[in-house]
């Protein structure tokens, strides 16, 4: 006799919040590593939430409504901004929220965005958010009394919920991406260059303090208030400064923001629990009457085994996450280095920090033949001449890097003040870029070693990582060393080098490049051999 059915439980908004929670318990049940590293994430986020409290707080505390028109703006919008942009580097943040993992269910689109909505604003960044951004509640308190204090309460509730609709609509609208390798490594990727800018914005952060312009300052801080960035986190100043009809017409900005992210979300959720957004969508190419050799060659490739090889190795650096790395960090260093520089020194010493930048462009082919390893046979086998090969990959690192050279000579000459000079610059980096190569194809002949398969982009092989680099090292300081001559002559000439720095500076780097390349390619033909076994795993 079959047994009646049981009663089915409404699924409710609870019911993802509780699902959530015991989720989040049950990984956490005996498993005492998970445990530690939960209490870890807790302690710093209740940190994050009293540092933020301190900051809201502290225009308030002091009683200086122009600091928080500054703060709050600017603070409530790089909040928004750190939960659109930390989920594409950690899909979903929690595990639970993966819309994924509801795809079999017969759930609503509306009822299930509701509940993930509801179980993202239970965890631990939504309460942290929500503590930190209670500090500006707190100013506006101090500043304008229970009523500013009642707009600034509804502002946070609105920022909150703005917040979490970014972070689910711009996840869901690249969950497949986000599954995917390459996404893993342009990860990497971004937290390296992350890490690299460190530095250059710390001198960029104190060069803008010391030459604020606070009225200038003010100004965007008054139009990002009028933004779905910082329009929840300013209410309470409109209260302070008498400005009540601007309160209604922020809450309407905000609201409009949170509905169109929600309706975003909505339109992009069924793919994202399928895992196939986007897919289905490419447009089949158009019948191309060329041969396969022919497309496998760019039209701007001469057709010749140069123009081959080449092409080849453009394609390489622009696909292989390896080389897209030293790509990027060599456009992070070479832009913000100078430019934090010159903002910290009034321009003096940016043009120097340039010219270090040309000689650090080729380390990128300090170990060219490694990224390939094994595949260097194909070469080997064919009978590929050893200068031929060299110039072709030179060639194609120069696609990338020579733009790149351009804009930092732009940059620097316009952070220094002296656009004028911008020619003088770009002939300096070349003549220092041209003796770099000089140094560097040499080098990795001689000192070529194995990649491993790479978990990162920038992985070594076990052991003598020093050593490796020290090839590399030396090759800089050669670099800089040999382009003296024309750094002196610059000092020398003055105005006049101004005319002549770009000729003469481009004419010392391609000598000195070719007579690199000359040695590279002979050394190269006798020592192949050596070099394929170097860079084979074992």
């Amino acid at each position: 006799m079959p047994l009646p059915p049981a009663s089915a439980r409404p699924v409710t908004i609870g019911s993802f919040v509780r699902l959530k929670l015991r989720i989040t318990g049950n990984g956490l049940r005996g498993r005492p590593a998970r445990i530690a590293v939960f209490v870890i994430g807790a302690v710093l986020a209740g940190f994050a939430a009293i540092a933020g409290y301190a900051i809201f707080a502290v225009p308030g505390l002091l009683d200086d409504t122009r600091a928080a028109e500054l703060l709050l703006p600017f603070g409530g919008a790089l909040v928004v901004l750190g939960w659109l942009l930390l989920p594409l580097l950690f899909f979903g943040v929690d595990d639970s929220l993966d819309p994924a993992q509801f795809a079999l269910l017969p759930l609503p689109r509306r009822q299930l965005i509701t509940g993930l909505g509801a179980a993202a604003l239970a965890g631990l960044p939504a309460l942290a958010t929500l503590a930190a951004t209670a500090g500006t509640v707190d100013s506006a308190a101090r500043l304008g009394g229970p009523v500013a204090a009642g707009a600034q309460v509804l502002g946070i509730i609105v920022g909150l919920l703005l917040c979490v609709a970014a972070s689910r609509a711009l996840t869901s609208a690249f969950s497949t991406a986000l599954r995917s390798r390459r996404a893993r490594d342009l990860a990497t990727i971004v937290l390296a260059v992350v890490a690299a800018s460190i530095g250059p914005g710390q001198l960029l952060l104190l060069g803008l303090v010391n030459r604020a312009d606070w009225d200038g300052a003010a100004t965007l801080a008054s139009v990002i208030g009028w933004t779905p960035l910082g329009a929840p986190y300013t209410l309470g100043l409109d209260v302070v400064a008498g400005r009540l009809w601007a309160v209604p017409l922020k809450l309407l900005i905000s609201c409009v923001a949170v509905g169109l992210l929600l309706r975003w979300w909505s339109r992009t959720i069924e793919g994202a629990m399928a895992g196939s957004a986007g897919a289905g969508r490419r447009t089949a190419k158009r019948d191309d009457a060329r041969s396969p050799v022919e497309q496998l060659l760019p039209r701007w490739a001469p057709r010749s085994r140069f123009g081959a090889l080449t092409a080849r190795e453009t394609r390489y650096w622009w696909r292989e996450t390896r080389r897209r790395a030293a790509l990027i960090t060599l456009a992070v260093a070479g832009v913000f280095l100078p430019v934090s520089t010159a903002f910290g020194t009034d321009g003096a010493g940016a043009g120097g920090l340039a010219v270090l930048v040309g000689a650090i462009a080729p380390i990128g082919l300090a170990n060219h033949f490694g990224y390939e390893g094994s595949a260097n046979a194909t070469n080997l086998a064919t009978g590929v001449p050893g200068r031929l090969e060299v110039h072709s990959r030179a060639a194609a690192h120069a696609l990338f890097t020579v733009p790149m050279l351009v804009l930092v000579a732009v940059v620097t000459g316009l952070a220094a003040g002296r656009p004028a000079g911008i020619p003088a610059q770009f002939g300096t980096l070349l003549a220092t870029y041209g003796m770099g190569l000089a140094l560097v194809l040499p080098a990795s002949v001689l000192f070529a070693y194995a990649l491993p398969d790479p978990s990162t982009p920038f992985a070594l092989s076990s052991g003598g990582g020093i050593s490796k680099a020290l090839p590399s090292l030396g090759t800089v300081v050669g670099a800089l060393i040999g382009a003296l001559p024309v750094v002196i002559a610059g000092y020398l000439l003055g105005p006049v080098w101004t005319w002549l720095g770009l000729p003469l500076g481009f004419a010392y780097g391609l000598g000195a490049y070719l007579i690199g390349a000359h040695l590279a390619g002979g050394l190269l033909d006798r020592r192949m051999p050596e070099v394929l076994a170097a860079v084979s795993t074992r």
